[in-house]
């Protein structure tokens, strides 16, 4: 399995714009409703959100892989954990 194909996400939640705690419940709404294993992309503002989102999704028990900045704003690969 290629590396590439993990990282490929099975969802895209655009979430600029959206205040915290917010974004975090839609995010984490978004993750329950996916397969177990499904990878989601997220889109968050910088500030606030990319500092508050992926510690809520780790705490809530769901795996980060990935951030990356697109200078205007966040994406981060959070993965929904197998059963």
């Amino acid at each position: 399995m290629s590396l590439s194909f993990l990282m490929t996400p099975d969802d895209q939640l655009d979430l600029r714009g959206t205040p915290c705690p917010i974004n975090f419940v839609r995010t984490k709404l978004r993750l329950e409703q996916m397969s177990d294993g499904s990878l989601l992309e997220v889109w968050l503002d910088p500030g606030e959100p990319i500092e508050q989102v992926p510690d809520s999704l780790t705490m809530a028990g769901f795996q980060v892989e990935n951030i990356t900045d697109k200078c205007e704003y966040f994406s981060l690969l959070v993965r929904r954990p197998p059963a």
